[in-house]
C-alpha cells in the first residue's frame, strides 16, 4: 500500500508541474505584468487565454503545494526513523531551497517560487508537531482569512496605468531583444510600478506564501493522517473533495466580472479547485487511462525540482533575446502546444534518465545538504561516516 502512496503522490507532483508549465508560458512569453494586460488577441488565442486562467492559471501551484506538505512531514517522519531530532535538518532544507530561490530569481526567472517555498517551511516549524486535526482546523481558518484579506478593487489612477504601460513596454523590447546582461540588469535594478520601496519587496516575498499556508498545512495533515494511502477506502472522500472542480471552476469564471469580490473569487476559487484536482486525481487513478500516463508523470514529479529548473533554462532559451528570441511571437495556442511539447519531451527523458540514476542532479545536491552527508544518506544518530 505505501508504493501505491508514493506512486500518486509522485504522479500528482508531475501532474502539477504539467500545470505549472502551462501557466508559467504566459509569464514566459508576455512577461510577469503583460501577460495580464493582453490586447488585440485571435478569438482562438483569446479562448486560449480564458482556458489557462480559468482551468489552470493560479490551481496547480496550489496542487504543488499541498504536496510539499505533505513530503516535508514524510521527510521529518523518514529522518526521525533514524535518529532523535530532525530540527537541524529542517533547516538546512529551508536554507537549500532559499539559496536555490535566489540563485534561480537572480540569475534566470523572476518567477521563482523555491525561496518563498523554503521562507514557508521556516514559518511552518510551529505546526510540524500538531496533530492533523489542529493541521486542519488551522488550515481552515487561515484559508477564509486570506481569502477575506482579498476582498475588495481598486481601479488605478491614470498615472499608475500610465506607469504600468511603459514599465510593459520596457520589459517586453529587453526580454525579445536584450541580451543576457541586459536583461540580467533590467531584472535588478528596475523596480515594477508600485514597488518602489525595496523593504515592500522583502515583505512581499516573505508574507505571500503565507496566502498559500493553508495548502501547506493541508498536506501536512494529510501526510500525518496517511492519506492516498488505502485508497479504495478513501473514495467517498474524493468524491466528495472533487466536488470542489466545479465550484472552483465557477468562483474563477466569475471572477472576470470586476467588482469587490472578483479577487476573493479569484484567490478562493483557485484554492478550492487546486483541491478538488487532488481528489478527482485520487478518485481516477486506478483507471485504465491514468494508470497507462502515470508512469510519464511520475517520472517527472520524481524529478520536479530538476524539471522545474529546467523548464526555465529551456523557456528562457527559447523566449529571451539571447536565445531564439520567440518572445510574444507564438501566442498563447501556440505556447501552449509548445509547452505539451516541452513537457513530453521531459517525460521522455526522465524515464530514461530514472533507469540509470536514482535522483536528479539538483535533488541529489538539496538532499545531501538537508542530510549533511555526501551520498545524501541519512546519519543515525552517532554515525560519522557512510560505508
Amino acid at each position: 500500500m505505501t508504493t501505491n502512496r508514493v506512486t500518486f503522490i509522485d504522479t500528482m507532483r508531475g501532474f502539477s508541474l504539467f500545470g505549472i508549465l502551462m501557466a508559467n508560458l504566459l509569464i514566459f512569453q508576455f512577461g510577469m505584468y503583460g501577460k495580464d494586460e493582453l490586447q488585440h488577441l485571435s478569438t482562438i488565442d483569446n479562448g486560449a487565454l480564458y482556458f489557462v486562467k480559468i482551468f489552470i492559471e493560479g490551481s496547480f501551484m496550489p496542487i504543488f503545494t499541498i504536496l510539499f506538505g505533505f513530503s516535508l512531514i514524510k521527510m521529518i517522519e523518514s529522518i526521525r526513523k533514524r535518529k532523535n531530532k530532525s530540527r537541524w535538518s529542517i533547516l538546512r532544507r529551508a536554507t537549500g531551497l532559499i539559496a536555490l530561490g535566489w540563485l534561480h530569481s537572480t540569475l534566470l526567472w523572476e518567477g521563482d517560487i523555491l525561496l518563498s517555498y523554503g521562507c514557508m517551511t521556516l514559518f511552518l516549524l510551529p505546526f510540524i508537531n500538531r496533530k492533523p486535526k489542529t493541521l486542519f482546523i488551522w488550515a481552515g481558518i487561515l484559508f477564509v482569512l486570506t481569502t477575506a484579506l482579498t476582498f475588495g478593487h481598486m481601479d488605478p489612477t491614470k498615472k499608475e496605468q500610465k506607469e504600468l504601460e511603459t514599465y510593459i513596454e520596457q520589459a517586453d523590447n529587453l526580454y525579445a531583444n536584450g541580451s543576457y546582461l541586459d536583461i540580467y540588469d533590467f531584472r535588478a535594478n528596475t523596480l515594477p510600478p508600485g514597488m518602489d520601496d525595496p523593504s515592500y519587496i522583502f515583505i512581499i516575498l516573505i508574507f505571500a506564501p503565507i496566502f498559500y499556508a493553508p495548502l501547506f498545512l493541508l498536506g501536512m495533515g494529510f501526510a500525518k493522517k496517511q492519506a492516498f494511502v488505502n485508497m479504495e477506502d478513501e473514495k467517498k472522500w474524493y468524491k466528495l473533495g472533487a466536488l470542489l472542480v466545479p465550484i472552483g471552476l465557477a468562483c474563477k469564471s466569475f471572477s472576470f466580472i470586476e467588482n469587490n469580490f472578483s479577487n476573493l473569487l479569484v484567490m478562493g476559487g483557485s484554492q478550492l479547485l487546486a483541491i478538488g484536482y487532488v481528489c478527482l486525481a485520487a478518485l481516477l487513478f486506478k483507471s485504465r487511462p491514468v494508470q497507462l500516463l502515470s508512469p510519464a508523470f511520475e517520472s517527472v514529479g520524481k524529478l520536479s525540482l530538476t524539471n522545474y529548473l529546467m523548464q526555465t533554462i529551456i523557456c528562457t532559451t527559447i523566449f529571451y533575446g539571447y536565445g531564439l528570441g520567440l518572445y510574444s511571437k507564438l501566442g498563447v495556442l501556440g505556447g501552449i502546444v509548445f509547452g505539451i511539447i516541452v513537457y513530453s519531451l521531459q517525460c521522455a527523458f526522465s524515464i530514461a534518465y530514472l533507469k540509470k540514476f536514482k535522483r536528479g542532479p539538483f535533488e541529489a545536491v538539496l538532499r545531501a545538504w538537508t542530510n549533511w552527508s555526501w551520498n545524501g544518506q541519512i546519519k543515525k544518530k552517532g554515525q560519522i561516516t557512510h560505508e
